[in-house]
């Protein structure tokens, strides 16, 4: 398991170093665009945007999200089991106790956010509180205060923000070569073609690639806050088997949405759903998960 998490450290280090590569490179040809020896005001626009977006989502992203999920939180009066759950977790993994919120949705699922394990939340529906015992209920906690210890909270939301960005820009640079309106300033490059279509290209693709890594990256998380969480309880069987109720529910998790969906244990979008077309896979196969859980 600790060659997987520095495996992941350096998965995550080369995320972050290629989606800055895209980021930068959009910046340069967006100036050059613009016009002639435009370029580095052009990753200066980019790098600033990332900053701002950045400054914004590290220190609201997580009431931004627990509000959009319409979580409320608790105190340990409302649900002791829960908070003792909650609170013999956190001291085996080391974290400081987080703030506990419910979302009242008959779907079981929880999340956890945050920018580092001081400022953690967890979050946690109704339904899962309903539907698993108190082993499978461990299970869930320990996977998502491992995405804490981690800190994969701070990857996902970073990351995140990175991708949007690179999407932001992406959809400037496309909009203004449409509209026709680069190449207007004094030795612009109104004439330079190849420019224009790497620059398009680029602008097309670089989202696209940019996504497919941290979804693969984000997968391995998965699969490391599996680990973590049976090292945690020492009892792989109680997550195995919330992960299998969990997926095979079919209560619909409506407070969910393609912004928030990677954050849940478990996709809460179901196959059978409209809004699952199209849509990338966020998490490894259930399938996958339980069975390395079964295999410890």
């Amino acid at each position: 398991m600790y060659d997987q998490i520095s495996q992941n450290k350096r998965n995550s280090w080369l995320l972050v170093i290629v989606i800055t590569i895209f980021l930068v490179l959009l910046g340069y040809l967006i100036g050059e665009y613009w016009g002639r020896g435009y370029g580095y005001g052009g990753i200066i626009f980019a790098i600033l945007i990332a900053l701002i977006s950045g400054l914004i989502s590290y220190y609201g992203g997580a009431s931004m999200i627990l509000a959009m999920s319409r979580a409320k939180r608790i105190e340990k009066k409302d649900h002791p089991q829960l908070f003792n759950v909650i609170d013999e977790l956190s001291i085996a993994a080391g974290v400081p106790m987080p703030a506990v919120y419910i979302i009242n949705d008959t779907a079981p699922n929880a999340f956890a956010t945050g920018r580092d394990p001081e400022h953690a939340s967890v979050a946690i529906t109704t339904g899962l509180l309903s539907k698993l015992s108190r082993d499978e209920l461990q299970g869930v906690m320990a996977h998502e205060l491992s995405h804490v210890q981690n800190r994969d909270i701070l990857f996902s939301m970073m990351v995140g923000i990175m991708v949007g960005s690179i999407a932001l820009i992406s959809d400037f640079f496309v909009r203004s070569v449409i509209w026709g309106r680069g190449g207007r300033r004094k030795g612009g490059n109104k004439g330079s073609g190849p420019l224009i279509i790497i620059g398009l290209i680029l602008a097309i693709l670089a989202p696209f690639f940019a996504k497919m890594l941290q979804l693969a990256v984000s997968r391995q998380r998965e699969y490391l806050a599996d680990a973590s969480a049976a090292l945690l309880t020492r009892y792989p069987e109680g997550l195995a088997s919330a992960l299998e109720k969990i997926a095979g529910d079919r209560e619909v998790l409506e407070v969910a949405n393609r912004a928030t969906q990677h954050l849940y244990i478990v996709n809460p979008i179901k196959p059978f759903e409209k809004r699952a077309k199209s849509l990338f896979s966020t998490h490894p196969p259930i399938e996958e998960r339980v069975a390395r859980l079964r295999s410890m």
